[in-house]
């Protein structure tokens, strides 16, 4: 059975678990700043201009670069690479047809009647004529290399190399024959995704422009962060440390002046950056914040040992 104490010793106790929270709260902050208290930092003394950082701006424009070079691939696969491909592979088709025909019919044929016969074959081109380059005609006639039995016979070994590569470079053809053809349906997917990836890139120019224009700054004990108004230090209720150290990224909240809060994110990587030989901008940034700031510091030390402190307490 469980038993409660005198509300007495739970009104001492509950004081106790407050000051020692106080206390923790206090020490964390200090923390932060590096050892400053509020004292130490003058927050107020000018202002703390943290502009998009090189390490963004690269980032942001590798991502822009890749997406774009995306996107001209698959456009060239889905208007030129595939169908020409296509060609490539029914025009070889029809190389290896005219090989296999004149080895059956070598001792038929004398090298005159295979010119006449040949002259009057034609590439077998597939029933769907929209997977081939645009301006294929609707009859391709066999090329004049295969009507020569001189040529196809010194060929038979090795058709690809001996008949249909020198062909292939005397047309300018300089597409390789695939393995197989690409139906409409994967010519229509790489639409698909060069549209996809031309969205991605707009969206990586948005985003990259949007944050040219930002900044986050401190002055006069106003803070304006990279989007929405700007809020007196003096107003913030709590500030989220948690992935400040390992990621740069803090959260901050006010009251919107509706009832409610306001979210507000400061990202340090983005804007500022931590290096030294650049002053630490958004490092400074966050301790003069913190030099003024007056409510409730979350961090992972600070959340357990709060969740401790208050955590209901009972006995057997």
């Amino acid at each position: 059975m469980s038993s409660r104490r005198p509300w007495g010793g739970a009104s001492v106790e509950r004081a106790e678990q407050v000051v020692k929270g106080l206390c923790l709260q206090r020490r964390l902050a200090k923390e932060v700043l590096g050892g400053l208290g509020a004292d130490d930092f003058d927050f107020m003394s000018e202002p703390i201009v943290c502009k998009p950082t090189p390490w963004f701006l690269l980032r942001a424009v590798a991502m822009l670069l890749m997406f774009g070079v995306f996107a001209a691939m698959f456009f060239k696969d889905g208007k030129w690479g595939y169908r020409d491909q296509n060609y490539a592979y029914y025009m070889w088709r029809g190389f290896e047809r005219a090989s296999n025909e004149f080895a059956a019919r070598k001792g038929e044929m004398t090298p005159a009647e295979w010119k006449s016969y040949a002259a009057s074959q034609q590439i077998e081109l597939p029933e769907d004529r929209s997977i081939l380059p645009e301006g294929t005609p609707d009859r391709v006639a066999w090329p004049e290399i295969l009507q020569d039995a001189e040529a196809m016979a010194a060929a038979s070994e090795n058709p690809r190399s001996q008949l249909f590569d020198p062909y292939r470079e005397s047309v300018g053809m300089k597409t390789k024959v695939p393995e197989h053809d690409f139906i409409a349906q994967k010519i229509f997917e790489q639409w698909v995704v060069f549209w996809i990836c031309l969205g991605l890139v707009v969206a990586a120019l948005v985003i990259l422009i949007r944050t040219l224009g930002r900044s986050l700054r401190l002055n006069d004990g106003v803070f304006q962060p990279a989007g929405g108004a700007p809020v007196a230090v003096k107003d913030l209720t709590r500030i989220d440390l948690r992935r400040w150290q390992n990621k740069g990224l803090a959260f901050a909240w006010a009251p919107d002046g509706k009832g409610g809060e306001r979210k507000i994110r400061i990202d340090g990587l983005t804007y500022g950056g931590f290096k030294e030989e650049h002053g630490q901008p958004a490092e400074r940034l966050m301790k003069a914040i913190l030099a003024g700031f007056s409510g409730e510091v979350i961090d992972y030390e600070h959340s357990s040992e709060t969740e401790s402190a208050e955590s209901p307490e009972s006995g057997a």
